[in-house]
């Protein structure tokens, strides 16, 4: 799109915290974002569920339309704004229809982008238009732009990264408070930190969405969320969180991905992290992601990950880039030059790994443990133990040396198997990042 002093129209799909922010921001900085522009930016259309809903927001100069799907084919608009979520449904039909009639796309769903990514990616090309999702992942924080142009001088080996800030402030205040899961659930709840159905934070789905989409930009491979490793924070306790600060670490739930010569290793699963490191410092509802780079090294993007402000400052990011030509790939690359990599098992994954039994206290129990340990060839780092209760169920944790993980749970299934031992063992696996 030349800069050539005519005004860019926008439509807006989805009309929420996210919608109504960039509804607001755009209108409150106008004579800014002409200026850096070069041509003003201006809202035509809108569309939402409900037309009488009061959203905080002037929507009385824009047309109006019931359907997403047919403002997408039928707006006066160059560019459409998706921010309605779901890999599926309205929000897939409305980029295609919005892609196929020569419109550019910003949306902030990483769902949708995790999903379907790579054809809406060769569809917009095919139309020679923009697709960006900078508002997709961790909010506010511009780390698309920042692998994609600031990086592109380097290969990424690995990346990792606090992606959702509901898990990270459960966590932290579990921390800071000793307070239990579900209480500090019910909290971030309260606080609106949290959905009502908080299943896709707290079960790492809303993560591993937004780490397919990074590892695909960083690694020059097509969006595989399919062969991503996924687990949530649910089983992490009060007690496993005070004894990982006894061990000097921290428990986080990252994604990592990692580049290698056989394939990559996408996961999402809560880590310990050594307390010193910087993703360690991360805390409440804050995002991060640490990049590693062959000729920068180590880069760290720190920011709010969600709510309105700063979802609306990246979706308006995207909106000047197209306004003033700056068009880039979806995915950094032509899709067509998207490559295949397989996906690595976590079977494959080698590590150090904490684990915490509850065991009946007796003779003879912990015998058995470290020799159910040496026949899969692992090895005790660290034990902690608090107190005795004869015959009754005591706390045992264990830090094991690095390890393979196969090996890892067929222990774990045999220390269940114990008659001593009670539940199911909590395993965290722990990982020693070499950035400084």
């Amino acid at each position: 799109m030349s800069k050539d002093g005519k005004p860019v129209k926008i439509a807006i799909a989805g009309l929420g915290t996210v919608g109504a922010g960039t509804v607001n921001l755009l209108a409150e900085q106008a004579d800014v974002l002409t200026t850096r522009s070069g041509r003003q930016l201006t809202v035509t259309a809108v569309s939402a569920r409900d037309r009488n809903r009061d959203r905080g927001c002037d929507l009385s100069g824009f047309a109006w339309y019931d359907d997403a799907v047919e403002m997408a084919r039928e707006a006066d608009a160059d560019i459409y704004v998706e921010l309605i979520g779901g890999s599926d449904g309205p929000a897939k039909a409305a980029v295609e229809a919005a892609l196929n009639s020569g419109k550019h796309v910003v949306t902030a769903n990483k769902a949708l982008m995790a999903h379907h990514g790579f054809e809406l990616a060769q569809s917009a090309e095919e139309k020679n238009v923009g697709l960006t999702y900078e508002a997709a992942v961790a909010g506010g924080i511009p780390v698309i732009k920042s692998i994609r142009e600031g990086l592109a001088g380097n290969k990424i080996s690995s990346l990792h990264g606090i992606l959702n800030g509901t898990c990270n402030y459960i966590l932290t205040t579990m921390r800071e408070t000793g307070r239990d899961f579900a209480d500090v659930l019910s909290e971030a709840q309260e606080l609106g930190y949290a959905e009502a159905d908080p299943s896709f934070d707290i079960d790492g789905v809303d993560a591993a969405h937004k780490l397919a989409l990074l590892a695909s930009l960083s690694f020059g491979t097509k969006v595989d969320f399919d062969g991503m490793h996924v687990e949530g924070i649910r089983h992490v306790s009060a007690t496993d969180i005070q004894y990982a600060s006894e061990l000097g670490y921290k428990i986080k739930l990252l994604g990592i991905a990692e580049n290698g010569d056989n394939g990559i290793f996408q996961r999402v699963h809560p880590v310990m992290v050594p307390a010193d490191k910087p993703i360690a410092g991360v805390e409440g509802v804050y995002n991060a992601v640490v990049t590693e780079g062959d000729f920068v090294g180590t880069t760290v993007l720190q920011g709010r990950g969600a709510g309105a402000g700063p979802t609306a400052s990246a979706v308006v990011a995207d909106i000047v880039d197209i306004a003033t030509g700056r068009i880039a790939p979806a995915f950094g690359i032509a899709a067509g030059d998207l490559v295949e990599k397989a996906t690595l098992s976590m079977d494959n994954h080698s590590g150090s790994c904490y684990i915490r039994l509850q065991v009946i206290d007796k003779p003879g129990v912990m015998a058995d443990v470290t020799r159910i340990l040496k026949e899969e060839d692992a090895s005790i780092e660290a034990m902690l133990q608090r107190g005795r209760a004869p015959g009754s169920a005591v706390s045992v944790v264990m830090t094991i040396h690095e390890t393979n993980e196969a090996a890892v749970s067929r222990a774990l299934a045999k220390m269940e198997a114990l008659d001593e031992v009670q539940g199911k063992p909590c395993m965290i696996r722990i990982e020693k990042f070499t950035e400084n």
